[in-house]
């Protein structure tokens, strides 16, 4: 008899398979097909209330450090930090708030900016009691609804990791605009998935081999095999970033090269400001292959200290009353 948790499964990916064809990428390689995430898939992805059914309002990406609270509090908010209070924030694709809950109290004034009117509404719905807190959508390229010289942060974190070249460049020419000449910093998570361009058609394949036998998928992914790319921009690495960067006229002043959920450097956090800011420094570039294992520390300690963890009786605690 099968097992009804796989049938579940498999069902729910072929669902998300109609809902996102192989289209939207192209093949290439040894003939398989290579995934490659445009504005309209992101589009298509994140007005479907299916999938954010599914991923629990987004709640299932932080699932690796115990939650979303936990994440914030272990991995972004120490990165982050050093920017904070702010004044004038601008949030680059905040999907449905994920992070939107713990950015609110740290600046005087915040914008949320998404491709996906599903996201924009549901923020709306959501932080409607807050004030100097709006909500706007845009074409995945621009930031015509930010004023000049007016964003003291701007950040994005686990959504422009699907970001192509071409909308990191057009972005950085916004930011150059945008930021406040004297402090405005630009912190953005995007993709390194072009550093392993050499050898992904040979992972490519293995991971469509790998993925399709569920007892060995979860090894295989943490040896970085099966799902091994997890949708990432195959044109940004941290060099392109930083060389976008320049070109708009922007000091990229910090890139942290981190792994994602294997010890393969996928990921990376930049670090932008204009030339002359408070913040401009020379540039600091570093490698964290244990980023993901900070994150099972996360997960392990949000089982006993995270904010929703129920308090249980102890089973002495009845014979001592």
């Amino acid at each position: 008899m099968e097992d009804p948790a796989r049938l579940r499964c498999c069902a729910r990916s072929q669902h998300l398979t109609s809902l996102f064809p192989p289209t939207a990428g192209r093949r290439e390689g040894l003939g398989h097909h290579i995934f490659m995430p445009s504005i309209r898939w992101s589009q298509q992805r994140w007005n479907n209330r299916y999938y954010w059914d599914w991923a629990d309002d987004g709640e299932t990406w932080s699932a690796n450090w115990g939650g979303s609270t936990a994440q914030w509090l272990t991995t972004i908010y120490p990165r982050l930090a050093p920017f904070l209070p702010t004044g004038s924030l601008v949030e680059i694709a905040p999907g449905k708030g994920r992070w939107t809950e713990y950015l609110l109290p740290h600046c005087a004034s915040y914008l949320g900016v998404d491709v996906a009117e599903l996201a924009v509404a549901s923020c709306q719905k959501r932080f409607a009691g807050h004030g100097g807190v709006q909500f706007a959508v845009n074409d995945g390229l621009s930031l015509p609804m930010v004023d000049d010289r007016s964003a003291d942060l701007v950040f994005s974190f686990d959504s422009l990791v699907h970001a192509e070249a071409d909308v990191i460049g057009a972005y950085s020419q916004e930011f150059r605009r945008i930021l406040n000449p004297v402090g405005g910093v630009a912190f953005i998570h995007h993709s390194n998935l072009g550093v392993y361009h050499a050898s992904a058609a040979v992972r490519d394949l293995l991971g469509h081999v790998f993925d399709a036998f569920s007892p060995t998928e979860a090894f295989m992914t943490r040896i970085g095999l099966a799902g091994w790319h997890g949708d990432r921009s195959r044109s940004v690495t941290a060099a392109r970033f930083a060389e976008l960067a320049r070109s708009a006229g922007l000091a990229c002043i910090g890139q942290e090269v981190i792994s994602w959920g294997s010890p393969l450097l996928i990921d990376c956090i930049s670090v932008l400001t204009l030339p002359g800011s408070k913040w401009d420094r020379e540039s600091v570039y570093v490698r964290n292959r244990h980023f993901h294992s900070a994150a099972r520390s996360s997960a392990s300690c949000a089982k006993v200290f995270a904010p929703d963890s129920r308090v249980r009786e102890h089973p002495d605690d009845e014979a001592h009353t």
